[in-house]
């Protein structure tokens, strides 16, 4: 899948926000193989320099977001070839973020993705379909 080419970027920006927009689609699909609801990707490309995609997906319990984190980052480093950068959450797990520099992971309790709002933070974001 991919998006509609960004105007002004030289071939090897396209190539990158292409494997970016691989990598949050397969981290969708990992949050999805583990029973995670609510998934969403949104393209940052236009709203901030730091990172390219953002993918949020919702867990019914601590131990369901731990498995999509693991899930996850099994994916990408195995299968993708794309190290974690960072983590923060894994153990109180009500919200664990991912870095995997173009692609930052949320993955939330549903009570905190309700506190944080962060579809509503970054409203401006177009929403990318999975399929």
């Amino acid at each position: 899948m991919s998006i509609s080419p960004q105007p002004n970027l030289t071939p090897e920006s396209q190539a990158r926000h292409d494997r970016s927009l691989k990598m949050a689609l397969a981290a969708a699909q990992g949050a999805e193989d583990n029973r995670g609801e609510d998934i969403l990707i949104l393209d940052l490309r236009e709203q901030t320099p730091i990172f390219d995609f953002f993918v949020i997906a919702t867990g019914a319990s601590q131990r369901q977001l731990r498995a999509m984190a693991d899930a996850i980052d099994d994916i990408l480093e195995k299968e993708l070839g794309h190290k974690k950068l960072s983590s923060d959450g894994y153990e109180q797990s009500k919200w664990i973020a991912l870095d995997y520099g173009p692609v930052v992971v949320q993955l939330f309790d549903a009570e905190s993705r309700k506190y944080y709002q962060l579809e509503e933070l970054w409203a401006a974001a177009p929403r990318v379909a999975r399929k």
